[in-house]
């Protein structure tokens, strides 16, 4: 897997607000042999301007998109929205922009894309990183994760493997944490209430740390626990599972 040329797609809000976790995907991918890139004049994948009904304006993130990461053997992502938005709206776009050659390229670079645990998983074929994280932990599945890219049981047969964890199942599990964008903004008073369910369901766990694909999604569920002083950390699975001994978890 050394020779193939795996690109980072860090996702902007990521780069933005919590740059530890693309540097985590860089340190565990590096880990299990594999070259990865950066590329610089990555910016965003178009999700924010497409899902508020502003198509036009994303047509040239799509362009940017597929230009930068033509040339690689993979592309990986660490967030699950992010990933469902490449895969269920770029093709669209380039559609609606009546240009062949954006389709022929997206329909090039797309089947190329992965979230970070299907990369591992599909791909490495591996569960088991040679990660340690001696951690009462429980996981969310995110909507876009569990829904539109159907990651499936992935991530959770990475956390079984990791070394040290003590894994417990978070109850009603695959029920919507209530961010969805813009959506928490427009409708504020469900966001918080199907949030606050969300963060009575961590808590039933005794967990230290909820873990999750999408820090977008962590953010809200963690705004939460932090207002109720729940003593519950977030953490992306990517900085789990880049964890070892050596780091003093």
């Amino acid at each position: 897997m050394s020779a193939v040329r795996v690109a980072l797609f860090a996702t902007c809000f990521n780069d933005t607000m919590w740059p530890s976790t693309p540097k985590a995907v860089v340190t565990l991918l590096e880990r299990l042999g594999c070259r990865v890139e950066f590329p610089r004049a990555q910016t965003c994948c178009g999700q924010m301007f497409t899902n508020t009904g502003y198509a036009a304006e994303a047509i040239p993130l799509v362009r940017s998109f597929v230009d930068v990461f033509a040339s690689y053997d993979a592309v990986v992502v660490p967030s699950g929205s992010c990933t469902g938005s490449i895969r269920e709206q770029h093709a669209g776009l380039a559609r609606r922009a009546a240009d062949p050659g954006l389709e022929a390229a997206v329909g090039e670079v797309v089947p190329k894309v992965y979230e970070l645990t299907e990369f591992l998983v599909d791909v490495l074929g591996v569960t088991d990183v040679g990660a340690y994280f001696p951690h009462r932990v429980t996981y969310h599945p995110t909507c876009h994760s569990l829904r539109m890219i159907r990651v499936g049981d992935r991530p959770l047969r990475l956390l079984r493997a990791v070394r040290g964890i003590d894994l417990v199942e978070l109850p009603a599990a695959e029920e919507c944490c209530g961010f969805g964008g813009t959506f928490a903004m427009k409708n504020a008073d469900v966001s918080v209430a199907m949030g606050a369910d969300k963060a009575r369901h961590v808590r039933e766990t005794g967990a230290e740390v909820l873990v999750a694909g999408d820090n977008s999604c962590l953010a809200h569920i963690g705004g939460l626990l932090h207002r109720q002083r729940a003593g519950v950390r977030t953490l992306h699975l990517a900085e789990v599972l880049a964890a070892t001994e050596e780091d003093g978890e």
